[in-house]
């Protein structure tokens, strides 16, 4: 059962990397510090006063930077292999007492897969935020994708079973909902 349990935190805490890459490395290094989480042997760096103010600083700039118009595009662009490095990482450092090789095909494929299709549909959000608002809108996108950050963080901390089954099953409403939607025939005019 611990096993389990350290696959979904280290898929709540992907899905967070989706949505901020450095928002869920804070809350791990805080959580680690506190006691409160176990970190893999070799990961255990991130647990250190170096790693939080490290973390903590790039938090803060990651924050800022989405914010400021065209800045968020940039960080879009860097951020999404960065997310699927990020949401990787964060799943190898939870998973311990398993062999290496399934420790990083889970990192890699739940992790980083995570990660990734998280932050492409924030990106995807974004980019259409941009196209109709002009970019007016973005700081609300921001906004919104700052504090899904926190909350599955917090969520995945907490409650990380519960947090794994909810992101299961929004990630399968919405590839359902794109399947269907590039099945649906196209009106012939």
């Amino acid at each position: 059962m611990e096993t389990l349990t350290c696959v979904c935190l280290g898929i709540g805490l992907s899905a967070a990397c989706g949505f901020r890459v450095f928002v869920p490395l804070l809350f791990m290094s805080l959580a680690a510090l506190s006691g409160h989480l176990t970190l893999a042997h070799s990961f255990a760096w991130i647990g250190t006063y170096p790693a939080l103010i490290t973390f903590a600083v790039a938090t803060g700039l990651e924050i800022g930077g989405y914010y400021i118009p065209w800045v968020d595009h940039l960080l879009d662009t860097l951020a999404t292999p960065a997310a699927v490095v990020a949401g990787t990482i964060v799943t190898a450092a939870i998973i311990t007492d398993v062999s290496p090789l399934l420790k990083w095909t889970l990192a890699v494929i739940a992790g980083g897969g995570v990660a990734g299709v998280v932050q492409g549909s924030t990106v995807l959000a974004r980019a259409t935020s941009t196209a109709t608002t002009g970019g007016l809108g973005n700081p609300l996108f921001a906004t919104i994708e700052l504090g899904g950050a926190v909350v599955t963080s917090f969520m995945a901390l907490v409650a990380p079973i519960v947090l794994a089954l909810l992101v299961m099953v929004t990630l399968w409403l919405v590839v359902k909902k794109l399947v269907h939607r590039k099945l649906r025939p196209v009106p012939v005019k």
